[in-house]
């Protein structure tokens, strides 16, 4: 089991948001250089970056805070958050990403996903957010009729590496991740499944582990301090 530090870029600063609301964010580091680091140097072996802005504006909007950190760290990272077309796809690879995530397309435009899988192979994942069961778009604003774990299932052969499962409900609130959900959709496909949203205390790392899944992302638990570094990588 990875896991996996969250760094989301809002106006080029390190913040968090409430269930992705982006009116309700909380800075932790206006220096996200610095938050990479912090995380490289505690240990983690990867860092899992958002570009929020970009999200919703369907571009890459904190680009330069994520070359910034391409440029200083050494671990590898995983980039979404406004990556709607090859070019982005490519552009991102070439400054150092190991990992591109594709959500918004993912929902509209499958194909990109496929076609990114065979010309990056074991290097796309695929970002399902989802409220209530059904697939959000652009940055959480907009709902979909698309089923979580149907939306899973139409990559099952395209090659994805891997697929995180976000419960907007939970993001960023600390009450614990939708485990349930979680491993239906890793039952419903071969595709390891990373779980992220709601993560608050090491009992949440271990329930991940327990349910056989790839990974977890982690937040705002690890930014105010009710998960400690180290016991979450020792978890």
């Amino acid at each position: 089991m990875i896991v996996f530090p969250a760094i989301d870029l809002k106006d080029g600063q390190c913040v968090r948001l409430t269930r992705g609301d982006m009116a309700a964010s909380t800075v932790y580091n206006k220096e996200p250089v610095d938050q990479a680091l912090s995380f490289e140097q505690a240990g983690f072996k990867w860092l899992h970056l958002v570009d929020l802005n970009g999200a919703i504006e369907g571009r890459s909007v904190n680009a330069m805070a994520v070359n910034d950190i391409l440029r200083s760290v050494s671990i590898p990272v995983q980039l979404g958050g406004g990556i709607r077309n090859m070019k982005s796809i490519d552009r991102w690879f070439v400054a150092g990403v190991s990992r591109v995530i594709l959500g918004t397309v993912a929902v509209r435009e499958p194909q990109l996903v496929k076609d990114a899988c065979i010309k990056y192979p074991g290097r796309i994942a695929v970002s399902i957010d989802a409220r209530g069961g059904k697939a959000a778009v652009s940055g959480w604003v907009e709902n979909s009729t698309v089923d979580a774990v149907e939306l899973a299932k139409q990559f099952a052969d395209a090659g994805v590496s891997a697929l995180i499962y976000t419960d907007i409900d939970r993001d960023g609130t600390g009450e614990g991740l939708n485990i349930e959900s979680t491993a239906a959709m890793a039952a419903a496909v071969q595709i390891p499944v990373i779980a992220s949203g709601g993560v608050g205390s090491v009992e949440d790392l271990k329930a991940v582990r327990e349910a056989g899944l790839h990974g977890v992302v982690v937040g705002r638990a690890l930014y105010d301090g009710s998960l400690d570094h180290k016991a979450a990588l020792k978890a």
